[in-house]
C-alpha cells in the first residue's frame, strides 16, 4: 500500500474494531493529533466510507461501503513472522489478563469488589503491571514490523499510568479507553490481521 492507502486502511480498520469510535480514541488508535485525524476523515464521509453519529453517543461508523473496502483492504494485507510469534504469547497472557479482570470485579464467586478494601485493590493492580510488563515486551518487535500496532504499548502504558493514579475506571469501564477496552482491541486486532476465527483458545 502507499501511504496514504495505509493511512486510510488504518483509519478504516480502526473503526471496524471499534464499531463505533469516538475522535480521541480514533486518534489514540491510528497515532493522529485531533486535527489531523479531522482532515483524513473528511474524504472517507465525501466518498460515503464513514458516517458520523452525533448524541450522547457520537462518533464515527462504517458505511456498508466502507466495510466492503475494508475487507478489501484487509485481504490484502500480509503479516509478518512477528504477528504469529506475538499470537504464541498473548494467548497466555490473555488468560491471566481475564482472571485479573475477573479479581477486580469479584472478590470470589459470589462476592463483588465494591473496592472499599485499598490492599485488595493494590495487590489486583500489582498483578496487572506484571502482565503488563510482559504484554508491552511482547508488542516490541510486533511494532517494529507494524508501527500501527506498535501503537497498543503506549496506550496500554497509558491506561495503567491511570489506574496507578486512582482512576479506578480506567481499569475496565466500556467506552473509557480503559486498559480493557485497549486489550480487547489488540485481541480484535490480532484476531482480523492474521486472518483467523475465533475459537477456543481466545475465550
Amino acid at each position: 500500500m502507499t501511504t496514504t492507502a495505509q493511512e486510510s486502511f488504518s483509519i478504516l480498520h480502526s473503526i471496524r474494531i471499534k464499531g463505533l469510535a469516538t475522535d480521541p480514541v480514533l486518534a489514540a488508535m491510528v497515532g493522529l493529533a485531533p486535527d489531523v485525524l479531522a482532515s483524513r476523515l473528511e474524504p472517507l464521509l465525501q466518498d460515503h466510507l464513514v458516517v458520523r453519529k452525533e448524541g450522547r453517543m457520537s462518533g464515527t461508523m462504517l458505511t456498508p461501503v466502507g466495510k466492503e473496502l475494508h475487507a478489501e483492504l484487509l485481504g490484502a494485507v500480509h503479516p509478518g513472522p512477528a504477528v504469529a510469534e506475538f499470537h504464541h504469547v498473548f494467548l497466555p497472557l490473555n488468560r491471566r489478563f481475564k482472571q485479573i479482570c475477573n479479581e477486580w470485579q469479584m472478590r470470589d464467586e459470589t462476592t463483588p469488589n465494591d473496592h472499599s478494601d485499598p490492599d485488595y485493590d493494590s495487590g489486583v493492580v500489582n498483578d496487572l503491571a506484571a502482565v503488563h510488563v510482559e504484554i508491552v515486551e511482547a508488542l516490541e518487535p510486533l511494532g517494529v514490523e507494524d508501527p500501527r500496532m506498535g501503537l497498543y504499548s503506549s496506550r496500554l502504558s497509558a491506561a495503567l499510568t491511570r489506574i496507578e493514579g486512582g482512576d479506578r475506571a480506567a481499569f475496565a469501564r466500556p467506552m473509557y479507553d480503559s486498559y480493557h477496552d485497549i486489550w480487547m482491541e489488540l485481541h480484535q486486532d490480532l484476531i482480523m490481521v492474521s486472518g483467523r476465527k475465533r475459537g477456543e483458545q481466545d475465550e
